[in-house]
């Protein structure tokens, strides 16, 4: 992963978080008849016609391209609680609403896969995405008054919105501490410099005194 591979970038691609947000579960409505499935993450089934059960996002949606089932959306993505949480979000300017933590893939993965299952699908994903828009602009009004300090705390962001933040907060809050503690932070080029003789047994120099 792009966040793992390289320390001093911790962000994640699109489709990275969208993986991760493939394991929430959510409801099907198969229209088949099936022995429970057994995987590593845990077992789904059995499954009857027309009885609804809860799967992973990453089976409904595999299920679903088969033409094994409908997939039932989740209540936070009707019109009506689109719509309040829109008026929330615009009203107040210091929180953000409370929304499933991956409200952006799985609502993307669904259009993607399941817009025919979704009941007024435009409305839906216009609603969602002025919410997308509404929170960015709040996030970016948030640092703007951004200052020092050991952490930074913005409740009920989004796994996207999380990811879009991260390397900004993080490379801003390094740079207030090296700021203010200039002669804790480490330096860098001697410790690669040291970590590159170990790794070829270079013998280190005596230095004089």
């Amino acid at each position: 992963m792009a966040g793992q591979s390289d320390p001093h970038i911790s962000l994640f691609s699109a489709e990275e978080v969208e993986f991760i947000a493939e394991d929430e579960l959510i409801e099907i409505v198969p229209n088949m008849r099936m022995d429970p499935l057994n995987f590593i993450c845990g077992d789904f089934g059995p499954f009857l016609p027309q009885i609804a059960s809860q799967v992973p996002l990453w089976l409904a949606v595999a299920l679903k391209k088969r033409g094994k089932c409908a997939i039932r959306p989740p209540q936070w993505m009707s019109v009506e609680n689109l719509t309040r949480v829109l008026e929330g979000e615009r009203e107040s300017q210091g929180a953000f609403q409370v929304l499933p933590f991956h409200y952006v893939e799985i609502s993307r993965l669904l259009f993607d896969h399941a817009r025919e299952d979704i009941p007024d699908m435009y409305m839906v994903r216009s609603l969602i995405e002025d919410i997308r828009d509404v929170r960015i602009h709040k996030v970016e009004t948030s640092l703007e008054k951004f200052s020092g300090t050991s952490a930074v705390k913005i409740p009920n962001l989004s796994a996207m919105e999380v990811n879009i933040i991260r390397p900004f907060v993080g490379r801003a809050l390094q740079a207030f501490y090296k700021h203010d503690n200039p002669e804790k932070i480490p330096d860098v080029d001697r410790a690669s410099s040291a970590q590159t003789r170990a790794a070829n047994n270079e013998p280190r120099r005596q230095l004089r005194r």
